[in-house]
């Protein structure tokens, strides 16, 4: 790796690094430069005075003779205390408590990971990647809680339009001297009930392919201008159900490097969304754009305004902005998340706005 590769903190790790090594050089020289300086200032000392021969007098005479191999036995003996001192207070502490910190990584817990002062900035990193853990952690949660609830609540409502169906089949078989008028209406709400039945069904296949799909893009170049009115297109009869019209601002043509089987999920979602939320008798507006280098897309619908803390959490699994609204208009909650998933894929972003009973979702993506 570079230098212009290396992160701020692989730099600071680095620079510590040859900061506790110089140290170390440093103290082994001392250690040297006190071993020799005491061994000449011995010998000088002990030049001045008159020695009666005695065991002290053999003695500094046997260090003289040895005095190379003494001061290298001191020496080494130094170096391997010095060396033990680094390894045991530095290398090993560090890494028992980098290993403690790992493990707290692996189990994120409410206490924050604690190192020695050394290793401060690493401290700040890995408290900053156990917050993210937890927070992570945290909205899984919360989106399985969702889910689960949503299959309840799935479940709950399968009852009713299949009872319905049951219900008027069995009258239309039990009662053949029924007057066509009658049996035509029986016949009407039973396919309603069951189309009813289907959209649940297919909600729960929806989710089931969330959680096992991983999607992948196969790109080349796209007009979405032309994908966007084929779209608009598709939907002209439920916008005309809803009382809702389309109006598409956007140029001839608008290339874009993209999946355009999956970037049109997007777009689908996005008006769906738009055609469950809008205010009867309202337009809904695509406009788009290019600089050369982003391509902006934005749908804009005339409904209530979105309070902040649910545009915060609009793009979230399972999320849905009423609860309390039937499934048919609310969903599975999965549509937005998708539709985030995939733009992020293509490199691009997607946010929500809402303000005086207007929603605009924004679609920013890369040109090139």
């Amino acid at each position: 790796m570079s230098k212009d590769q290396r992160t701020p903190l692989q730099g600071r790790i680095q620079s510590r690094a040859f900061r506790t090594w110089g140290i170390y050089l440093l103290a082994l020289m001392a250690w040297v430069t006190i071993v020799i300086t005491c061994a000449i200032l011995g010998y000088l000392v002990c030049s001045t005075f008159t020695w009666q021969d005695g065991l002290v007098y053999r003695l500094l005479n046997l260090l003289r003779d040895y005095i190379v191999f003494v001061c290298a036995t001191v020496i080494l003996a130094g170096w391997v205390v010095i060396s033990y001192q680094f390894i045991a207070r530095y290398a090993v502490r560090e890494l028992e408590a980098l290993a403690d910190a790992a493990e707290q990584l692996v189990s994120p817990q409410d206490e924050p990971i604690s190192l020695p002062d050394s290793l401060g900035e690493v401290e700040v990193q890995l408290n900053a990647a156990r917050e993210r853990a937890l927070r992570d952690a945290r909205a899984a949660q919360a989106a399985e809680q969702r889910k689960n609830d949503l299959v309840v609540y799935l479940a709950h409502d399968l009852k009713t339009p299949l009872t319905s169906v049951i219900g008027y089949l069995t009258l239309l078989r039990d009662e053949p001297q029924l007057s066509p008028e009658l049996r035509a209406r029986y016949t009407h709400i039973a396919l309603e009930k069951a189309e009813r039945l289907e959209d649940l069904i297919n909600e729960f296949f929806d989710i089931t392919r969330f959680n096992l799909t991983h999607l992948e893009l196969e790109k080349q170049p796209t007009d979405l201008t032309r994908m966007l009115q084929q779209v608009v297109s598709e939907f002209q009869p439920m916008l005309a159900e809803a009382d809702l019209t389309c109006r598409l601002d956007l140029p001839e043509k608008l290339l874009c490097p993209c999946d355009g089987e999956k970037l049109s999920r997007v777009f689908d979602n996005l008006l769906r969304n738009a055609s469950y939320y809008s205010l009867p008798g309202t337009e809904v507006r695509i406009a788009g754009g290019s600089d050369g280098e982003t391509i902006t897309l934005t749908f804009t619908n005339a409904g209530k305004t979105i309070p902040q803390e649910k545009l915060d959490r609009i793009f979230e699994q399972f999320f849905r902005l009423d609860s309390s609204r039937a499934t048919r208009t609310g969903g599975a909650g999965l549509g937005l998340a998708i539709a985030k998933e995939i733009v992020e894929l293509h490199g691009g972003t997607i946010r929500a706005e809402s303000a005086h009973d207007t929603v605009t979702f924004t679609v920013c993506l890369p040109a090139s």
